[in-house]
């Protein structure tokens, strides 16, 4: 659905991003993530046909975007960071001038904003003044006019700043719903968002693909270890465990009963292990995989001292 490739931009002599390659198929949901400053908006931008690129290109459904900027406005819905509504107007008197300038038809024009209405749930104030909403009511609104159209793509650059838990959580789920049938390029600083929403995962560093891959591919892709969340009935008598063949280490947990076991990232030691803890008599409770997690990894690639490092073990992987 989105195809990138050789995308470079560049300010004077600064690259913001540069020779950026990556595709989108229809109906994922990618999580776009990077430190500030990192190329994000920049990449959103020229997707979107807001900014020429200095060289490269980028299609989405088949049409590059400067070449037939129409047919790919038509295929996209657009949320930037500050949603663009305006506050002197009503709720859904902005919606119906947004499906306009979108080019909808008296008839496509009353489900659209009905069906983003319903899907951004803001029924109870679609008759308010937008400048008399809370920020995450506004947010929720910009996100009504990003679907207005019904587009093939969402580009959603911060979609929960402001909302509280519950809205958070209403939101998460309206993005996993849109899977299959839009595809869905979410850009965030909130990494348990991304970790909730996301089936795939882009970080961009400093203008640059760092790592691209699901979350638990680049767990394992990263870490030159495993390790594994043992909780048992009665604590103690599992010093012998470091004796077993693959196990580097093994630590107790700040929770009561809970260890951490360190193993070989290429011996798989789990069956053993297991079986050592239950002749061991101190009663298994749970015994569980730990993958790095996306803020682990996220630091690793993008924390000067680390990121090279990190890159080389990716691609050794």
């Amino acid at each position: 659905m989105i195809e990138i490739s050789q995308l470079t931009k560049r300010y004077g002599p600064i690259a913001a991003i540069h020779n950026l390659n990556f595709s989108v198929k229809k109906g994922e949901i990618v999580g776009f993530l990077g430190p500030n400053g990192a190329g994000k908006t920049t990449t959103m931008k020229i997707i979107t046909g807001f900014m020429a690129p200095t060289s490269g290109f980028v299609k989405v459904g088949g049409f590059d975007v400067f070449e037939s900027p129409i047919e790919v406005k038509k295929r996209i819905g657009y949320l930037p960071e500050t949603p663009p509504v305006y506050f002197d107007m009503r709720v859904k008197d902005y919606l119906e001038y947004v499906a306009r300038l979108k080019g909808l038809s008296s008839t496509e024009l009353d489900k659209g904003v009905a069906r983003s209405i319903d899907k951004a749930n803001i029924g109870a104030v679609q008759n308010r003044l937008i400048g008399n909403l809370s920020k995450g009511f506004r947010q929720r609104v910009g996100i009504a006019q990003a679907l207005v159209h019904n587009p093939d793509v969402l580009i959603l650059d911060e979609p929960t700043v402001g909302l509280d838990p519950k809205q958070v959580i209403e939101i998460r789920n309206l993005i996993k719903e849109l899977a299959g049938e839009h595809t869905v390029i979410l850009s965030t600083h909130i990494l348990p968002e991304v970790t909730a929403t996301c089936q795939r995962i882009i970080i961009i560093n400093r203008g640059e693909i760092a790592a691209e891959d699901t979350l638990e591919g680049l767990s394992r892709r990263m870490s030159d270890t495993r390790r594994v969340s043992i909780r048992v009935r009665r604590g103690g008598g599992l010093d012998s465990l470091k004796s077993i063949k693959g196990v580097k280490n093994v630590t107790k947990s700040i929770q009561p009963n809970t260890y951490e076991v360190e193993l070989d990232k290429s011996d798989d030691s789990n069956e053993a292990l297991a079986e050592a803890i239950v002749k061991s008599g101190v009663g298994l409770l749970e015994f569980r995989s730990m993958d790095a997690s996306l803020e682990d990894i996220f630091l690793k690639l993008t924390t000067t001292d680390h990121a090279l490092g990190a890159a080389q073990s990716l691609a050794e992987a």
